[in-house]
């Protein structure tokens, strides 16, 4: 069953070995847990729902608190403190496009607030009710969960907007296909949402971000049916679906999504190094992005990631030998782990891994062969587990994550890491580290990692949350990096959207979005805000 206050599956555990937080300890101090609420005691601060009785809508207190919150930081302390502050009044769960068109026309009868929600999974605040004296209906798309069409000539597919990542793949395997789009978030997000908030999966190298894989839609506006078609190419003035890419809820409810598919590999598998330092890892990741050895995934993680993810993820034992063996390589402390995978043709594979090891040892690294490689594929979804292990023992985890170009990058990753130092609270210290994973022959994609110890209580860790979070984004936006390279805007991010969009482009979403919703119900307050429309 599902979570009810964090990620995931409650039978899915990431447990921190003994040796991961004697190493935290030193690092930042030994951790603070803080007690949990108990769901049926918020259950009964549910307050009566303002919407009334409709066949699709359950009003009933716990399904209002499972669709109250998404799955920030800010997410998880409201709801382990139990303080959700706003729930929606009722959550409506049609079954297909129509029932979709049948319970918007109604709320937006009741003058309701519609929220679309696919796997609950957004960590910008896209799913939270607003504060708003009209009710509140999020309106969940999980029974629109199927393949509705498949065009193998045409390698297109059809999903209900709901289908969640391992659903879809599942789908077209038995056909022979895969789409090849895998956020971290893929075991629960849903293809709707990757085309809502603009997602980019890890394997992005060879399949793309959303955006190369969205094809064609149906969705449902305040202002009528919209369907966008699976035209291959066009002149015909801007791209309609460009408008849908990232609208977040504002443009309308997607129903239905159109993808294009790939035939299932012959050959994958993945592969991590190590170089001598981050000098040596960024120069890699740019000359394997400006020379496309065709993998499809690469990832380069700093010297504190590297550090901390083996000495969370390896036993003593091992981590104590791979230190020794890679020293005697040349690759000491300042080591940076390289990982790498490559899909599809087997000869065309083995050609293409033969190239990046090569660089990888152009750069001095050194290969360790497929068994971490094997690790990260086997553990490359679990990671979001992670945060109930910290937790556990006192401690908070955090990303962000943004795109610049390749001369910006160390400068950027420097002012984002030393901005969350610095704003980590009066004797008190982050874990801070980051990887490049997305890459492009202009630039790159950089995430970064904060871990910190909770305050005595959720209110003071939220503050010092919140500190750390604000003085990173003002660094990377001032470095000219976008907000979100994957993650999407919501309510979190907005207030930095203007750096990246300017005057003219706020204006325009801002038409938009009263074009399609000219009384302003679908997501107010998301993406751009309300009270600043025409």
């Amino acid at each position: 069953m599902r979570r009810w206050n964090g990620w995931g599956d409650e039978a899915t555990e990431f447990p921190l070995r003994a040796s991961a937080v004697r190493f935290l300890r030193q690092r930042i101090g030994k951790g603070r847990p803080l007690a949990d609420a108990d769901l049926d005691q918020v259950i009964e601060s549910v307050p009566r729902s303002r919407l009334p009785e409709h066949p699709l809508v359950d009003r009933s207190p716990e399904i209002r608190v499972r669709h109250a919150r998404g799955q920030s930081l800010g997410d998880w302390l409201a709801m382990r403190s139990g303080q959700f502050g706003v729930f929606p009044d009722g959550v409506a769960r049609p079954g297909d496009s129509d029932q979709v068109r049948q319970v918007l026309d109604w709320a937006l009868a009741q003058g309701a607030v519609v929220i679309p929600y696919g796997g609950g999974t957004s960590v910008a605040g896209h799913i939270n009710p607003p504060v708003d004296d009209r009710p509140v209906l999020t309106l969940s798309l999980g029974a629109l969960d199927r393949l509705l069409r498949l065009e193998p000539e045409n390698r297109l597919a059809r999903f209900g907007a709901g289908t969640p990542g391992p659903a879809l793949e599942a789908q077209l395997r038995e056909h022979g296909f895969r789409l090849g789009h895998y956020p971290q978030s893929w075991e629960l997000s849903t293809v709707g949402g990757w085309v809502a908030s603009r997602s980019s999966g890890q394997q992005s190298l060879l399949y793309g971000r959303i955006e190369q894989l969205f094809a064609g839609a149906r969705v449902e506006t305040p202002s009528g049916s919209w369907r966008l078609p699976t035209i291959p190419a066009s002149s015909a003035g801007p791209d309609a679906r460009e408008w849908l890419l990232g609208s977040e809820g504002r443009l309308g409810v997607i129903t239905e999504v159109d993808v294009r598919i790939s035939p299932l590999p012959e050959f994958e598998q993945f592969y991590v190094g190590f170089v001598p330092d981050w000098e040596q890892a960024r120069e890699l990741a740019r000359r394997l992005a400006q020379d496309r050895p065709s993998l499809s995934m690469a990832r380069f993680s700093n010297a504190e990631e590297t550090r901390t993810q083996l000495r969370l993820a390896a036993s003593p034992l091992a981590l104590s030998a791979l230190n020794r063996y890679l020293a005697l390589r040349g690759c000491g402390n300042g080591r940076c782990m390289v990982t790498f995978g490559a899909s599809g043709d087997t000869a065309f594979c083995r050609a293409a891994v033969k190239r990046a090891s090569a660089l990888v040892r152009a750069h001095g690294g050194v290969m360790v062969g497929k068994s971490l490689g094997k690790k990260w594929e086997h553990a490359r979804f679990r990671s979001p587990y992670l945060r109930h292990g910290l937790w556990e023992h006192g401690y908070a985890v955090d990303t962000l994550e943004t795109c610049v170009e390749w001369s910006k990058v160390d400068d950027t990753v420097s002012a984002m890491e030393n901005a969350i130092h610095a704003h980590a609270g009066e004797g008190e210290k982050a874990l801070v580290f980051t990887h490049l994973s997305h890459l492009y022959p202009q630039g790159s994609s950089i995430y970064t990692t904060y871990v910190f110890r909770c305050s005595p209580d959720y209110e003071q860790t939220r503050r010092r949350w919140w500190a750390m979070k604000e003085a990173a984004s003002d660094a990377l936006v001032a470095r000219g990096g976008t907000i979100s390279h994957q993650h999407g805007v919501g309510r979190d991010h907005r207030g930095w959207l203007s750096e990246e969009k300017g005057t003219q482009g706020l204006a325009a979403l801002r038409a938009l979005a009263a074009h399609f919703d000219p009384s302003g119900q679908l997501n107010p307050g998301c993406l751009v805000a309300e009270e600043d429309r025409p």
